[in-house]
């Protein structure tokens, strides 16, 4: 093709196959020249949980996340830098109120709403003239806040980063366009100052996570179309950490030292990649993320979809800790990738972390955490530990152990989990994406809105039943994801079977009636997988299995904090392993309760037990205060002289002992 010609086809063609993509058109969505999505996040507030998915909002609600400013006020309360006190500036307010607005628009609570709004009201009423928002340095001797001056960390990029989250949170529930025009200023004051003030300059925080900044601005060019914002987001793009070869350069695959790289910023950078690909959709940013995803997984993974980060990244052996605000920051990456490809790789991971990582780092009455959790944990206590990191009593369920960011972070895994359930999907209808009891309101087709009740147990059933609940006849389709561990999947409409050609999103397009039932059974079979020293993992459906360890909790008070903190010793033996020439489903029972508890995530309310052959290893004992290394599966452990016994293993989200990377006895030649 000559030059003109080509020139010409550009200027023609290319803009028309941008905006010939079918985008949705009800809900914020891609706009050229971005990628269009298949999918696009609903309204804060359109999805309502039921079921133990509400309960778990609801125990928030009474727990850390509705009460943060009074149990945790030295940080949260009214002293804080975000509300124009002198106290703390940086991350840990927005981290809370991150959280704290999802929950609050969600279960629709005045007094939560209101805790949040006073956080809202104070950025965008205190936003400098030059865009500038958040605290900013004070005069230690008259304590009176210092505009325009670029001298203390509260100047930071990062913490803006995590309330720019929130007044998007807030923004979709509320439509307050204060938040438009604050977000606006702001943006223009980082184009006009990054390029002499880096994401890099204060802390190493902001320049790593720069792909939270980046998200927020696309979200702002998908409403207003400023062009100003596609310059932006390159700048911010070049100045964040490069991602994209860290995760494909092998650099995760280091060992002797591992990288030095932090949990949680590989946690939230995971994401950057494809945040960036919506404004150049090159292979390499598709490619990045999953080559990433496994390479952590073979080097520093676990069974739980986790991976060894007691701060530094440190391998895959089960006792290294996992940090909890790696989880929900891990989560909030499958969430924000997820509409961007419509990967149902990503559905399933988001699910893994959920149901088996989030609800045993917390205790049952949302009111003390772990700051890191070991996926082989026989011991939780007050004691040194091979972390990284093992200062401020990272093992124990206490508020102010730990470094202060989880107490703070921890609040936004169930809300946005729930927030990122159902989608709208770029052909106008409404995407089942994430699963658990739900009800949903959208709008579909040409604006008319439908509303669908979610109706099931999952994880702990494998049936979901979706009913149209609206007197509306109208014709839309509805997306179906089936999770990759499902293998025969079977769908009925109105109790008439459905073809299944092997689809990862199973589109259902009909003239939607009330009453009319959609049943998914998705066929829950045993796995196994092999993890470090050869050790078994066991998984069914989304659930990870892990041991049952009886457990007894003491609540203990040291000078050290100010509040007590719980230490959990086992009451049953731990160090078993797993008979392979047993580990099928033939020899194996698996026993589900015929009704769930509204809180199952405990000892007591686990609703699953599988029965598996396994023998006791006594050379296998603790080492500091932890399992010592796994054995390995080698000829000795073929005789070892104890009987072979039943061991019952529970879903992993139930324990706060157990064992789940599991070594090898008897091994089947």
């Amino acid at each position: 093709m000559k030059p003109c010609l080509l020139f010409l086809f550009l200027l023609v063609y290319l803009p028309f196959s941008l905006t010939a993509q079918p985008r949705n058109a009800h809900y914020i969505t891609n706009q050229a020249p971005l990628v269009a999505q298949p999918y696009t996040a609903l309204p804060l507030g359109a999805i309502q949980p039921q079921g133990w998915l509400r309960k778990m909002l609801e125990i928030q609600r009474d727990g850390l996340t509705g009460h943060l400013d009074s149990i945790y006020a030295v940080v949260c309360g009214p002293s804080n830098g975000w509300l124009g006190g002198t106290g703390d500036s940086w991350e840990r307010g927005p981290y809370w109120i991150d959280g704290l607005v999802p929950l609050a628009y969600i279960l629709n609570d005045e007094k939560l709403k209101a805790k949040a709004q006073a956080w809202m009201e104070w950025s965008i009423k205190h936003q400098r003239p030059d865009g500038y928002f958040g605290p900013y340095p004070f005069d230690a001797k008259t304590m009176q806040r210092i505009p325009g001056t670029q001298q203390d960390v509260s100047e930071d990029w990062w913490p803006k980063m995590v309330m720019l989250k929130a007044l998007q949170q807030y923004y979709t529930a509320t439509q307050d366009k204060r938040v438009l025009t604050l977000m606006d200023k702001y943006f223009r004051y980082q184009l006009k100052n990054l390029p002499v003030n880096p994401l890099g300059k204060w802390t190493f925080w902001a320049e790593q996570r720069g792909g939270d900044n980046l998200q927020i601005v696309y979200w702002l060019y998908n409403i207003t179309k400023e062009r100003y914002l596609l310059d932006l987001a390159e700048l911010i793009h070049k100045q964040t950490f490069d991602w994209t070869t860290v995760l494909t350069d092998n650099t995760l695959r280091k060992v002797n030292p591992y990288p030095d790289l932090h949990c949680v910023n590989v946690a939230q950078g995971i994401k950057e990649p494809l945040i960036y690909y919506q404004q150049h959709p090159e292979t390499k940013y598709m490619q990045a993320v999953k080559e990433g995803l496994s390479a952590l997984r073979d080097v520093h993974g676990f069974v739980n979809g986790m991976y060894g980060g007691d701060e530094a990244m440190h391998g895959n052996d089960p006792t290294q800790g996992s940090e909890l605000c790696s989880a929900v920051e891990f989560m909030y990456s499958f969430e924000s990738i997820l509409p961007i490809t419509g990967d149902v790789f990503y559905a399933d991971y988001l699910e893994k972390i959920a149901f088996n990582v989030l609800p045993t780092q917390h205790d049952d009455a949302y009111l003390r955490k772990q700051y890191f959790q070991q996926v082989n944990q026989v011991e939780v206590t007050d004691q040194p530990r091979n972390f990284a990191d093992d200062r401020t009593a990272r093992l124990v369920f206490g508020t102010t152990t730990g470094y202060p960011c989880c107490v703070s972070n921890m609040h936004q895994g169930y809300p946005k989990y729930v927030q990122n359930m159902w989608y709208a999907s770029a052909d106008n209808g409404l995407a089942a994406l994430v699963y658990g009891a739900s009800v949903v309101k959208a709008q579909v087709a040409d604006g008319q809105e439908v509303v669908f009740a979610e109706e099931t147990n999952y994880p702990f059933e494998d049936k979901i039943r979706f009913r149209y609940q609206t007197a509306q006849k109208v014709k839309f389709p509805l997306h179906l994801r089936i999770p990759e561990w499902c293998k025969n999947p079977v769908i009925t409409v109105n109790g008439k079977s459905q073809p299944y050609q092997g689809e990862k999103i199973v589109i259902l397009n009909r003239s939607w009636a009330q009453n009319d039932v959609v049943e998914l059974q998705l066929p829950m079979e045993i796995r196994f997988s092999q993890w470090y020293e050869r050790s078994l993992g066991m998984e069914r459906g989304p659930l990870v299995y892990a041991l049952k360890i009886g457990e007894e909790w003491k609540e203990v008070k040291t000078a050290d904090y100010p509040d007590t903190f719980y230490e959990v010793t086992a009451t049953t033996p731990w160090n078993y392993g797993i008979s392979t020439k047993y580990a099928n489903a033939d020899s194996m029972k698996v026993v589900v309760s015929p009704t769930i508890a509204d809180y199952p995530w405990n000892l007591k309310n686990a609703p699953i037990s599988i029965t598996v052959k396994g023998r006791r290893i006594p050379l296998w004992e603790k080492y500091q205060n932890q399992t010592a290394r796994i054995p390995y599966p080698s000829y000795p452990y073929l005789n070892l002289g104890t009987p072979l016994e039943d061991l019952t293993l529970i879903p992993y989200g139930c324990t706060t002992l157990r064992i789940a990377e599991f070594p090898v006895v008897d091994k089947h030649r």
